[in-house]
């Protein structure tokens, strides 16, 4: 089953894309590929709750299970050794990525203190755009009483068959906030 954002995509926006840049073919229009959720937790060297505790979150907030990453290299300056856990991560495609698309853009965006918009140089060149979240209580889906750590949480959507104008384009007919 098709979420209504990835029907809309379907129906108006691919259109509007051909117009807007003369393809003339629809499979040259950019599109979704995926969207991934990480979070970095540097103190968890210090306390391991704290990996539980934000592959939790990222589970609830994405609605998949999270993916524990291991640091690659040791680095003695940051107390930090080859193959621990430091960080989470989700990635999200189909259905599910279009669904998490909606609601950032419809629920957890809005929640945001002080928010103006998101800049338009973090793109990075092949058309994909990351930001950041300086926490994870902006989604509905958390719950703040059993939140045991505020995290930080980096979201990467990956653009495919895109330059960075494209993407802004694709990006804002979804109604993403950017800065003008």
């Amino acid at each position: 089953m098709k979420s209504r954002i990835q029907e809309k995509y379907n129906s108006e926006f691919v259109p509007k894309l051909m117009e807007q840049f003369s393809y003339k073919n629809v499979n040259e229009v950019p599109r979704l590929d995926k969207i991934t959720l990480s979070m970095g937790i540097g103190q968890a060297i210090e306390n391991n709750k704290r990996i539980e505790a934000a592959t939790k979150d990222l589970g609830t907030i994405s609605g998949q299970k999270a993916v524990v990453t291991n640091a690659k290299k040791s680095v003695a300056g940051f107390k930090l050794r080859e193959g621990v856990p430091i960080g989470a991560k989700v990635t999200l495609r189909g259905t599910r990525m279009y669904e998490f698309l909606d609601r950032l853009i419809n629920l957890a965006i809005p929640r945001i203190r002080d928010f103006r918009g998101f800049p338009t140089r973090s793109f990075d060149g092949s058309g994909n755009y990351s930001l950041g979240l300086a926490e994870q209580m902006v989604f509905p889906e958390v719950n703040i009483d059993e939140v045991e750590f505020v995290q930080g949480l980096n979201i990467t959507i990956t653009v495919d068959r895109s330059t960075d104008e494209e993407s802004q384009v694709l990006l804002g007919l979804f109604g993403f906030p950017f800065r003008k």
